[in-house]
Order: C-alpha cells, then sequence, then structure tokens
C-alpha cells in the first residue's frame, strides 16, 4: 500500500515552481497525496496537481522564456498594483479549465490574506482559480482581489507555509515544503521592468518604462527594503507554524540564486524541488527504520 500524505506547499514566487520536483519526487517515492493545501505559488501548483493536470502544467511552465514570461504580464498603471494579473490567469486556464473545488478529486485549500483586516482567508470551495488568484496577490505587485468587504492579498502574509490546513486524515504523514526561507531580492522587479527591450512599446509599458527607468536609483532600495522585510516575516510565520503542527517531513529548499520573477528557469527550480525532497525522504526513512530497529531490540 502507498503510503499517504497530507501536503503543504509554501509561498514563495518562482521558487514555488520547486512544489512540481517535489510532488514528483514523492510519487516517485511511493507517496500517495490524500490532501493538500497551498500559499501562493504553492497554491497553484497545488490546485493543478489537485485538478489532475499537473503535467499539462509543468509541459507549459517549461516552454516559458523570458520573453513569454513577459508577454503574460499585464502592467497597470494603478497607484497600489504594477499588475493586473488577469493575463497568466487566462493562460492558465487555457491549459487548465476552471473547477469548483469541491469537485476537486482530493481535498484541496489556499490560503489569502484579507488587508482589511489582517485576517487568514481560506477557501476551500468554489472557483479553484479564483482562489488562487487571490492567494498569489503579492501586494503592491498583483491587483487585490475584491471580495465583498473584503481586498484579499498573497496568503503568505499570514501563513506561508499552510500546515495547519490541510485536511489531513489520523493516518497521513504530514509533509511540508518550504521554498521561502531565502533573500528576497527586491530590486529583480525593477531589473524586469525596465529591460526595454523585451517589453515592447505599447504606451502603458513606455510610461512605466519612463517613471521606473527616472525612479531606479533612488526606489530600487525601497523595493528591496519592502520584499525583504516580507522575507524576515514569512520566515518567522513559517518557523512558527512548523513548531504548532509537527510535521513529518519538512523539506527546506532555500534557492539565493533564483528571484520572485525568474519563471524562466523552471526546469532548473523543479529539479531543485526535486532533489531536496528526495534527501528529506531518505532522512525520514533512515530515521524511522532505526528507530523501529532499536524498539525491536529493545523489545527481544
Amino acid at each position: 500500500m502507498k503510503k499517504k500524505i497530507a501536503l503543504a506547499l509554501s509561498s514563495g514566487g518562482a521558487r514555488g515552481l520547486a512544489h512540481i520536483g517535489a510532488i514528483e519526487a514523492l510519487e516517485s517515492r511511493g507517496y500517495e497525496i490524500s490532501s493538500i493545501a497551498g500559499c501562493s505559488m504553492g497554491a497553484l501548483i497545488g490546485g493543478m496537481y489537485a485538478a489532475g493536470k499537473l503535467p499539462e502544467v509543468k509541459q507549459w511552465m517549461f516552454k516559458l522564456d523570458r520573453r513569454k514570461v513577459l508577454s503574460l504580464v499585464d502592467f497597470s498603471l494603478s497607484l497600489n498594483h504594477l499588475v493586473k494579473g488577469n493575463r497568466v490567469m487566462d493562460a492558465l486556464k487555457e491549459v487548465v479549465p476552471d473547477v469548483n473545488i469541491e469537485d476537486l478529486p482530493i481535498p484541496y485549500t489556499a490560503v489569502a490574506t484579507d488587508w482589511n483586516s489582517g485576517r487568514e482567508v481560506i477557501f476551500s470551495k468554489g472557483s479553484l482559480y479564483n482562489a488562487i488568484r487571490a492567494s498569489i496577490s503579492i501586494p503592491l505587485f498583483f491587483n487585490p482581489v475584491r471580495c465583498k468587504e473584503m481586498l484579499l492579498v498573497d496568503g503568505g502574509l499570514v501563513n506561508a507555509l499552510p500546515l495547519n490546513r490541510v485536511a489531513r486524515r489520523t493516518d497521513d504523514l504530514l509533509v511540508g515544503i518550504n521554498v521561502s526561507t531565502h533573500d528576497y531580492r527586491g530590486e529583480l522587479l525593477m531589473q524586469h521592468f525596465v529591460e526595454k527591450k523585451l517589453l515592447g512599446k505599447s504606451m502603458p509599458v513606455a510610461i512605466m518604462n519612463r517613471v521606473l527607468t527616472h525612479l531606479e536609483g533612488l526606489n530600487v532600495n525601497y523595493v528591496t527594503l519592502l520584499m525583504r522585510t516580507i522575507a524576515i516575516m514569512l520566515e518567522q510565520n513559517t518557523r512558527q507554524q512548523i513548531k504548532l503542527s509537527h510535521p513529518d517531513i519538512v523539506v527546506q529548499a532555500p534557492m539565493k540564486r533564483y528571484g520572485t520573477l525568474d519563471f524562466d528557469k523552471a526546469e532548473a527550480i523543479s529539479q531543485i524541488g526535486e532533489r531536496k525532497t528526495l534527501k528529506a525522504i531518505d532522512h525520514y526513512e533512515q530515521t524511522h527504520q532505526s528507530l523501529w530497529q532499536q524498539f525491536l531490540s529493545l523489545n527481544r
């Protein structure tokens, strides 16, 4: 019989592509994912897996180069966000049609944050893409999602590794994949936006380039400071969640070489997730085999 696990996937921007390799590593070693919860990019990858479409999404993402990535960025001139976020959702829907969460073959939960109240918002029913879109809304980058009186942003602000939100059954192992243990390189936001040759010559883009080029020397430090502040917050609440939830396996996959927007490095990032997960599985299995042998020797 396969060993069943309840799986929690962390936030992490493009680094969350490591979740693809992590899932493949778990399955290759005979583990069956019986439920899944995710935050931000973890919500996206987890949702695609829960829908049974991760291979298709993997194939699509592995083909992305920087030009294709930037073609999915629908810039906005709003004062509270830089990107609308509709274009990438529409592209994903062409690969994986929307579905209600309650109709997925395995239990799935996504986590977002209500900007107004600061409270965690949990999605366990309704549109899969509405849940993902709310969970990935990085403050100041993606357009927040309005839902009744709430203004929803990235779930990482309150629960970056939602170990306590996965629908775990009694005998399930609790496994967490954390790709947020790193320094956020906030300056990459500026770097990607000011590469004019790749962004094209549309009027909104031209205006954005003029603004960002003018502010580049001044504001890159503020952006870096903001992203580093978020990184510290994610790290602390993730550590706290691990202490409270006592997972059986935690995969720590720091990736200082890759930034929030490095979606054109999907294959390399996924491979890191696979290697780190296989190493964590080996450690877990060796430790428990040793403990079992000690138990048997004491009871002879």
